[in-house]
């Protein structure tokens, strides 16, 4: 029986994805090769590579627009270090939401000044700051736009008048924005796009080539635009899962139509954990991530027969994290609504029976 997997990632995928994965390990589009033993200079996969690329801008609405789509690796944790790599020459501005920031920021301080121009860690990062301020003196704003520890979103991005960059690791893809904002996005494919082992990123070209550095070519985006995401052996599995993810996607009516059915998904179990007196949520209303649900139940409420009756009713991946604990409900754009529905049942049943 497949599970209803609430994982945090790496996390769940379409299933039709995954059976069109699968067996294309064992023959790929009846060549008589593997995905995972051609060469990544064929024919076969450059227009892998290149349809993937093109799905990518396409969805974010940057085709034709100066962007350009890279699939890498090292995770978000390495974009981390290039991002600061090739844009900090003197000082960047960062809004700490969360552990990911935090990490983002412990790297950039390698490169130059930081400006940490908010904070939620006064409150265990239960929600997201407001009302500061990005200098105009900096070489670039770093923020990232969903907390998946957390769970918190960014609903609003500020106006600034430098190059802003974020870190959509938990989110791409799934809601409507104007991208064009945005002069760097990154995100690990493993939550709404892939398998872990490749990271999109779309990058303004006009951004580069502003510091004096000299960059290592295995960290320079230059290099990777130059040689199309093909500097070195790309992980040729993971790009071509994003790829039949990111078809998934635009043949259920792009990022459009998934943003209504996360809507669902999302007000569905938070209406739950709102009306429940055996539970309460963890982030602050209104900065509640649509992709990780993350709650706690009341005190004096029965851990040992809730964990039993959603692990009974076929549920995986729901324990929170250790920095927030009691539980998380990630639900990436592969969750069907059937399987929050399935959590909200559990809910409903463990008030009945307490």
């Amino acid at each position: 029986m497949k599970k209803h997997n609430f994982s945090a990632g790496p996390c769940i995928l379409p299933q039709e994805v995954m059976k069109k994965a699968s067996e294309s390990v064992v023959d790929l589009d009846n060549i008589g090769l593997s995905l995972i033993e051609i060469s990544h200079r064929s024919k076969e996969f450059v227009s892998i590579m290149e349809t993937a690329q093109e799905l990518a801008l396409e969805h974010l609405g940057l085709q034709d627009k100066g962007y350009k789509a890279l699939f890498l690796q090292g995770g978000a944790s390495m974009e981390f270090l290039m991002v600061a790599y090739n844009l900090l020459q003197s000082k960047a501005a960062y809004l700490n939401t969360g552990t990911w920031s935090s990490k983002a920021i412990k790297e950039a301080k390698l490169f130059g000044e930081l400006v940490e121009v908010a904070s939620s860690k006064d409150a265990n990062f239960n929600y997201i700051p407001k009302g500061y301020e990005v200098p105009n003196d900096v070489d670039y704003f770093h923020c990232t736009s969903n907390n998946t520890i957390f769970g918190t979103q960014m609903m609003e991005f500020p106006e600034v008048n430098v190059p802003l960059v974020c870190d959509m690791s938990s989110d791409i893809f799934s809601r409507q924005l104007d991208f064009s904002k945005f002069d760097i996005i990154y995100a690990g494919a493993q939550k709404n796009m892939g398998p872990a082992g490749t990271t999109l990123v779309v990058i303004k070209e006009d951004v580069l080539g502003k510091v004096d550095r000299t960059i290592p070519s295995m960290l320079d985006y230059k290099v990777h635009i130059g040689k199309d995401s093909m500097f070195n052996t790309p992980s040729v599995f993971a790009v071509y899962v994003s790829m039949l993810t990111l078809q998934w996607l635009k043949d259920l009516g792009g990022v459009a139509a998934i943003e209504k059915i996360n809507n669902s998904k999302a007000a569905l179990l938070y209406d739950e954990i709102d009306r429940n007196p055996l539970f309460v949520g963890f982030a602050t209303k209104e900065d509640r991530s649509r992709m990780n649900a993350t709650f706690n139940l009341t005190e004096g409420a029965n851990v040992e027969l809730f964990d039993s009756l959603w692990k009974e009713a076929g549920i995986n991946g729901l324990n929170g994290h250790r920095s927030v604990g009691g539980y998380r409900a990630s639900m990436y754009n592969a969750l069907p609504l059937e399987s929050v529905q399935v959590l909200v049942d559990v809910m409903k049943e463990f008030e009945k029976i307490s």
